[in-house]
């Protein structure tokens, strides 16, 4: 199970932290993938734009390679057992634990003004997401790793206090380590709201996904054999890694070592491979976006399929709590 937030357009990270492991999973596993419209408020009150940034997130879900007939793709908000089950696992969540939280810290910091409950048990929130099906595996970026230890520990809360009802949920990558795409600029990991220009987006044109590359930072080149590359150089030759091909790859990193690389080449290929890579997501997702009837048909068979596996996991919740207080039929 896992899920995006419509707070902005997806990008390269999400594709890679995230949705390319959707697409590996869905023929191995039963999965849940979830666009996260609640977890949008927290930070985005204002829901003008929020129908269309849902209707987008489905549409490029699909156009990266997800089959609504494979996974429940469906919409949070359609599910409201989530929310009940949010409620419970509340009271298992302590004030102290959920202000130490690295993004909460960090969003209280860019929005003072809006340090709302639900952004300091946005964690919580985000466990019920995963338990409400059970599930065990969470394919995510590397920034949501201290989310899944909380995640943990309220499972194991839950699981001490009324008896064994949910399995502990890890991240999941098949077996290699959780990816974070750095940002053009170097100052971090690409984001949906954040450093735009510094972000490709899967929307993106193909013009300005070119722009946004040569403008990526870099210096005059190594001045020995073999250097260190500085973090913005590398950074580079990891977007590199994700979509061009190996001889690529190894031809500028022979440049480097051998001090005779030329980054505005090096960028103009990244550029040209980008743009490849980009080019068939932008407009399959373009195309889907467009078809209301064919996406309120996945939307409705995405929620009939989360909903009967929460209202199954809210039965045994409630039994194991002591919630159900009607005496059974003679």
């Amino acid at each position: 199970m896992s899920g995006i937030r419509p707070t902005g357009y997806l990008h390269l990270g999400n594709y890679f932290g995230a949705m390319r492991n959707y697409v590996k999973m869905q023929d191995e596993y039963e999965c849940y993938f979830m666009v996260a419209d609640l977890h949008s408020l927290t930070t985005h009150p204002d829901t003008k734009e929020l129908r269309e940034n849902v209707k987008r997130v489905f549409a490029e879900n699909i156009a990266c390679g997800l089959d609504p007939d494979k996974v429940a793709l469906y919409c949070q908000s359609h599910v409201p057992e989530t929310t009940e089950l949010y409620l419970y696992l509340n009271m298992l969540a302590y004030k102290g634990e959920l202000e130490k939280t690295a993004t909460f810290k960090d969003k209280v910091r860019q929005q003072p003004d809006n340090a709302n409950a639900g952004l300091l048990t946005y964690p919580v929130l985000q466990t019920a997401d995963i338990i409400i099906h059970r599930a065990q595996y969470v394919p995510v970026g590397k920034d949501q790793e201290q989310h899944l230890e909380m995640a943990r520990n309220f499972v194991n809360r839950f699981n001490h206090r009324y008896g064994v009802v949910f399995p502990e949920p890890f991240a999941f990558n098949f077996g290699g380590e959780l990816v974070k795409v750095p940002s053009l600029d170097g100052t971090g990991k690409m984001s949906k709201s954040e450093n735009q220009n510094a972000t490709i987006y899967l929307a993106d044109s193909d013009e300005l996904i070119r722009k946004k590359i040569m403008k990526a930072k870099t210096d005059q080149g190594p001045t020995e054999p073999n250097s260190v590359k500085p973090d913005y150089i590398e950074n580079l030759f990891q977007l590199m890694r994700l979509v061009s091909d190996a001889a690529t790859v190894e031809k500028f990193e022979t440049d480097f070592n051998q001090c005779s690389i030329r980054y505005g080449d090096m960028k103009k290929q990244l550029g040209e491979d980008m743009v490849r890579f980009v080019a068939p997501i932008r407009e399959k997702a373009a195309a889907i976006q467009q078809d209301e009837a064919y996406l309120q048909k996945l939307m409705k068979q995405g929620a009939a399929k989360a909903n009967a596996s929460a209202a199954a996991t809210m039965k045994l919740v409630r039994e194991a709590m002591g919630l159900n207080y009607f005496a059974p039929n003679p």
